[in-house]
Formats: structure tokens, C-alpha cells, sequence
């Protein structure tokens, strides 16, 4: 049996059911109880993967990560909890390896080997979740039967794979008209600008600030009939304002989450004081759902949802303390305890825990206090969206992503990985978290390419598109206050490079649209570490180079100053160097270790032995990509196979199988090359160049027709 399930509450002694887990030998437990948490002892091989969106690296060996969703954009390497709360990991040993699943909406903190080395604990407070062990016969196969058991990831639109542009805050229509027009005048490729909160009337959900876009309608229309769509952000605090006709209807419905007096809980965030809707009662989720419409009915055909964690500023008890704590203070001479005491008090207004106990939800008749199932309000809030956009139309896809999480949300919508900052340690961050964030369910996702906060250098921003070209979402996010971070803010000479970096993603579209979607339909992993498909011990350990799909290996430059990188084959394998669609070169490498240059306009990356990598056209926007003819480039020395994966990009009709294949198949038989190829559906596709490199030999040119 691959699934495994045990269910534990406080009337449990976890030891005794426990103690059933074994290896296949039937010798030792898995797990045991050391002081009432769930406890393993490591083997010095293992490896841990998973946890999702957490800081440091690819095997979370030696820290603390606590599943508990957090507005914490300070991202360094001492934190334990970031925007999500992803508790699945996967044991990786030379003689085991099996996944782990705690299921519970409670904080749960894992000591991943930082108490003691050799250990594993994992303390679940409360003490009310169910485990699940999963077996299988390798990593993939693991990751596989857990992708299957929480069910098939969200799918976005194929124009959600364009470059999209976003910035805190574009803040009139004459702006954000601006910046669609000098893409286009630049012949820059773009699919979705963003809207951050300006785009509001005082911060409030549903509205228009029509003093700044006093034509929002004909610019959604005027924009989208350009290629460009608006993607605006929805919060998850509802401003509390008479006349505000959301509001009032949520007070009278009995709609938002309540104070222990059984009133609806007052906090703040960007308006101001706002009630937080009950995300978790199913009329109050349908209900804020189905507001998306009046968006909708504009032309809005995407949304991120933030502050779902949820983020809370202060609230009305807290700030109350604070200013107690000023007026205790005032005439006093501060010493350093005193002083810090009242710093301490504004400090802690924003996410206290004193504010998280103090609120409730009716979850369908069960009153339940937030901070028992806090890891399921934005994950609730996104499963809302999701909701009321299947009411508004059942057969379209729209964009949608969030910023909280949880295991499961994953069925409805993506994430991206937070506000994160302009440094290189991000950077490496965004390689490392994306393979862990394919483990818990999340295909469509990316970080904040540039950094969101602070400020960017070019070097930086050239680097992160280079890795960001290969990232389902590729989004260039920055804050209000920070550095421009356009393609055309730093520059003549970066603009140019960063254009021939967007016009190569979009050519890169066909081989990651079909990967993706193989990924989602399958249960399968886009991004994962070498381990997965290599059993040596230099693959084990290697953190920067990851597997994209099934051709590629990636390893991005992610130091500063760096003119090439150190990188590790683990067999023979074709590289990659490109400086746009039209400046590609190939190199043969043999397995081993190799430095290998890369000026700053120009990126590596890796085709894997008889393995195939396909690259179509770039245009304007995702719509206007024609791609009859698509390049094939083969490494081959036996036979290679590849299903290119396509559909109409737009409709669900993918669920009912009406979708297309090309199935290529090339084989080298003694120095002669065959072609086949076989269409199953209806294709736009009527040529393939195809580019044969052979380890030993010149390159072979083949053109297949259809």
C-alpha cells in the first residue's frame, strides 16, 4: 500500500497507533514519540525536500520552518515561515525514501535536524491532524501518488505565460496607458499589465477610483483589443464605510468573521479599519466570490488576491495598548528597557498573535477560533475567487493567483512567492523554492522578478529574466519608492537585452505550455532536483542546477559579478548558450564538471541526452503567436521522444480530452537518422525544422512537413 493514513487528537496516544509505520523489513519505526512530537531519526545520506515557500535550500537539513501563513517580506534566512503553509516533505534516503503529510490547519513546526542533526521533529500544536506516509518506488513516484491524493493543479490561461509588468503603484489611467504604450512602440512583448491598489476608490474592494480612471471600462477594452490585459488585485479586508454597498450587505448577512461578543471583528489594513469575510463559511465564500463579476463585466479576465494571510496592520484593541503605553511613558527618562518597551508596542501592532486568538469563524455552524485554522484563510479566500468565477462562466479559464497558501489550495489557483527584495540571495531563493513548491501542488507560480522591494540593479534584473524565462509565471513586480524596473528603465543597452529575453520566452512557450500542462494532467513535477532523475551522490547535493520537464537541466548565474558559473553534468548533455531567439549556439559536453563563461547578455542552459527541446516564434502577446513551423533541437544518441502538448488555451474543454499531440519520435540506426512524427487532434503546426546533434558527429538538418 503507497498511502498510508493515521489520525491523531488529543484523546490519542500517538506512539502506540505510531509504531505501526515500518520499513519494509519490519525492523524500524519510521517515526516514534520523543515528548509528545512526532520524531524520526535520520540517516546521515538523507535528504529532505518539500515544505514549499520557505527560505534556504533545496534539502531543508539543519533549520526550523514553521507552516504558518506570515506577511513577513523580510526574507532572510533566520525566518521560519513565509507566505505559505505547505506541510508536505519527502525523506530522501540511499535505502528509503517516503513522503510525509501533516494534515491540519494549525501552526506545525518543523525541526528539520537544527535541535539535534540526527533528528527530525515535528510538533503539531494542538495535536489534532492526520498523517500521511506515501511510498513508492523512487522520488518521482512519491511525488507522483501525493500530487494524485490532494488533486490536479490549477490551470491558468496560455496568455498568463506572457511577460506581464506590474509596480506599487501605476496610478491613473494616463499611466497605465503609458506603459502598454511604449511596450508596443518598443515592439516589446506583453500580455498583462497589473494593477496595484490605486486603481481603488479609497482601498475598497469591487470599486473603481474613477478620479483616476475615469474611463476604466474603454481602457480595459482599448488595452485588451491591444494585446494587453489588466490584471487588478483584490484584498481580503473589506473597508468598514457607510453607503459602501459590499460592506453593508456582508454586516447584514452575517458574513464576517467575528469577536468573541460575536461581532464582526474590526482590524486594518491598506483602507483603513475593515471586517475580514468568513472565507471558511460556505455562503459568505460563494457570496465574495461572486463579486468578482462586477470586474469581470468590465473585461477583467484575471486577479491576484493579497493580504490573505490575513495580513492585519493593527487592530482596534492593539492600538489601544499602544497608546496607553505612550501616555505611561511620556515625562519618563527611557533606559534601554523602557525605550524598547515602548518601541516594542508599534512594533507588534501589525499580525500579533493576541489579534489572531481573538477572532472566529462560523465554519457552516461550528464556531471555531482563527488561529486553529489560520492556514486556510487565504487559501479560502483564493478557493472563494475560484468559486464565483466557475458561477460567472464554467468553461473559461481566468488568471488567478495568491500570495497565502496552504496544501490543497493548489486546485485553485497559483502563487507567487511574496514581496520579496532586489538581491541576489532572492534570486538563488526563487531557483531553490521551485522545485519544493512543484512537490505541494503549485505549478503556476514565480517569484517577483527584479525584487519587489528595493532597488534593482541591471545586473541583477538581467540575470533574474534569465531565469525567469523559464518560470510559468513571469511577472516584473516592484514597490512604490524603489527604482523603476521596466525593460525600459535602466537603458538603451539593457533594454535591448532584456527585449531579446522576453521575445525568447516567448518562443519558449510551446516546450513550457505542453511541459505544464503533462505536469497538471499527470500529477508530475515541472521543476525538480537533480536527485529525482540522478542517483549519484554529486547529483544529491547539488542546490543550483534543476531539471526543467523533461529535456532540460537549468543553471541560472545567481552571483553578482559572476562571468560564468562551475556546473555539473551528471551525464552527457547538449548546452545551450543564447543571447535571443536568432543567437543560439550548441556545445557537446561529456559528463563531469565543467566552468563554464557567460557574459551578462547571455544565459546557459542544458538539453538532456536523447532528449528534445522545441522553440517556436515570438509576437507581441501570447495571441498573436502563430507558430506553424516550430525548431527542433535534438541531442541524440540512441532514439529520443517527445509529446508536444497544445490546446486552445482558453476553455477547460482539455478536461473532456479535446486537446492535440505531435508525437516525435527520432532514431539514430547506425548513423542514419529517422523521423516520425504523428498529429493527434487538429494542429496549427505544418513544419518542423529539425536540428540533430550527435555527440561525435556534424549536426544533421531535417525538415518534416505535415
Amino acid at each position: 500500500m503507497k498511502i498510508r493514513k493515521f489520525s491523531f487528537g488529543k484523546i490519542v496516544d500517538c506512539n502506540s497507533v505510531i509504531k505501526d509505520i515500518k520499513t519494509e523489513n519490519g525492523e524500524i519505526p519510521y517515526f516514534f514519540n520523543e515528548n509528545g512530537k512526532l520524531t524520526l531519526k535520520f540517516k546521515k545520506e538523507d535528504l529532505v525536500y518539500g515544505l514549499g515557500e520557505n527560505v534556504r535550500g533545496i534539502n531543508k537539513r539543519g533549520w526550523i520552518f514553521e507552516s504558518y501563513c506570515s506577511d513577513d517580506p523580510n526574507h532572510a534566512q533566520d525566518k521560519r515561515s513565509l507566505y505559505g503553509a505547505h506541510n508536505f516533505l519527502i525523506i530522501h534516503g540511499v535505502d528509503r525514501s517516503f513522503g510525509v503529510l501533516i494534515d491540519t490547519p494549525a501552526k506545525v513546526k518543523f525541526d528539520v535536524g537544527y535541535s539535534n542533526n540526527e533528528k527530525l521533529y515535528i510538533d503539531v500544536e494542538g495535536n489534532n491532524y492526520d498523517l500521511y506516509i506515501i511510498d513508492g518506488d523512487n522520488l518521482n513516484d512519491i511525488s507522483r501518488e501525493f500530487r494524485a491524493l490532494i488533486g490536479e493543479s490549477y490551470v491558468p490561461p496560455k496568455w498568463a505565460f506572457g511577460y506581464q509588468q506590474s509596480r506599487w503603484s501605476y496610478k491613473d489611467e494616463e499611466e497605465v496607458r503609458t506603459i502598454g504604450d511604449k511596450f508596443r512602440d518598443k515592439n516589446i512583448p506583453i500580455d498583462c499589465i497589473y494593477l496595484d491598489i490605486d486603481y481603488m476608490e479609497r482601498f475598497k474592494n469591487f470599486t473603481v477610483n474613477r478620479e483616476a480612471f475615469p474611463n476604466f471600462e474603454d481602457m480595459v477594452s482599448d488595452m485588451k483589443k491591444d494585446g494587453i490585459r489588466l490584471i487588478p488585485i483584490i484584498d481580503a479586508g473589506v473597508k468598514i464605510e457607510e453607503g459602501y454597498d459590499i460592506y453593508e450587505e456582508g454586516v447584514e448577512k452575517g458574513y464576517y468573521c467575528k469577536d468573541k461578543d460575536g461581532k464582526p471583528f474590526v482590524a486594518a489594513v491598506w483602507p483603513g479599519r475593515v471586517h475580514f469575510p468568513d472565507f471558511l463559511n460556505s455562503e459568505a465564500r460563494l457570496w465574495f466570490g461572486k463579486k468578482y463579476k462586477w470586474l469581470v463585466d468590465k473585461g477583467i479576465d484575471g486577479f491576484w488576491n493579497d493580504m490573505n494571510e490575513p495580513a492585519i496592520f493593527y487592530s482596534e484593541e492593539g492600538l489601544k495598548k499602544a497608546y496607553e503605553k505612550v501616555e505611561e511613558s511620556k515625562n519618563k527618562n527611557l533606559d534601554i528597557y523602557s525605550f524598547f518597551a515602548l518601541k516594542d508596542a508599534f512594533t507588534g501592532l501589525s499580525n500579533s498573535q493576541a489579534d489572531y486568538n481573538s477572532f472566529y469563524h462560523n465554519m457552516d455552524g461550528n464556531i471555531i477560533k482563527h488561529n486553529d485554522v489560520h492556514n486556510l484563510f487565504g487559501h479560502n479566500m483564493t478557493r472563494s475567487a475560484a468559486e464565483g468565477l466557475e458561477s460567472i462562466d464554467s468553461n473559461k479559464r481566468f488568471l488567478l493567483f495568491s500570495r497565502a497558501s496552504s496544501i490543497g489550495m493548489h486546485r485553485y489557483g497559483g502563487i507567487w512567492t511574496g514581496d520579496n527584495t532586489s538581491l541576489w540571495e532572492h534570486l538563488e531563493m526563487n531557483v531553490k523554492m521551485m522545485p519544493n513548491l512543484n512537490m505541494c501542488g503549485y505549478l503556476y507560480t514565480g517569484a517577483d522578478t527584479g525584487g519587489f522591494g528595493g532597488n534593482c540593479t541591471e545586473d541583477l534584473m538581467k540575470r533574474w529574466f534569465q531565469f525567469s524565462i523559464f518560470t510559468p509565471l513571469f511577472r516584473n513586480h516592484s514597490a512604490m519608492g524603489t527604482r523603476k524596473q521596466e525593460p525600459f528603465a535602466f537603458g538603451e543597452e539593457t533594454e535591448g537585452t532584456l527585449k531579446k529575453f522576453i521575445e525568447f520566452r516567448y518562443g519558449f512557450i510551446p516546450y513550457l505550455y505542453s511541459e505544464y500542462m503533462k505536469a497538471s494532467i499527470n500529477n508530475e513535477l515541472m521543476f525538480k532536483p537533480l536527485s529525482f532523475d540522478y542517483n549519484d551522490e554529486i547529483s544529491r547535493g547539488v542546490e543550483d542546477q534543476i531539471l526543467l520537464g523533461d529535456s532540460l537541466m537549468l543553471a541560472p548565474i545567481i552571483k553578482q559579478n559572476a562571468k560564468g558559473r562551475y556546473v555539473y553534468l551528471p551525464e552527457d548533455m547538449l548546452m545551450v548558450k543564447a543571447k535571443s531567439l536568432d543567437e543560439i549556439n550548441y556545445e557537446v559536453m561529456t559528463k563531469g564538471h565543467y566552468y563554464i563563461e557567460a557574459d551578462i547578455d547571455e544565459f546557459i542552459f542544458f538539453i538532456r541526452k536523447d532528449k528534445i527541446l522545441i522553440l517556436g516564434d515570438s509576437a507581441k502577446n501570447v495571441e498573436s503567436i502563430k507558430n506553424e513551423e516550430l525548431d527542433v533541437t535534438v541531442f541524440l544518441e540512441d532514439r529520443a521522444n517527445y509529446m508536444l502538448y497544445d490546446d486552445d488555451g482558453k476553455s477547460k474543454e482539455y478536461i473532456k480530452g479535446i486537446y492535440n499531440n505531435i508525437n516525435i519520435e527520432i532514431k539514430n540506426e547506425d548513423g542514419d537518422i529517422n523521423v516520425n512524427c504523428e498529429v493527434k487532434g487538429q494542429t496549427n503546426v505544418k513544419k518542423l525544422n529539425i536540428t540533430v546533434i550527435l555527440k561525435d558527429k556534424d549536426n544533421i538538418k531535417k525538415c518534416y512537413k505535415f
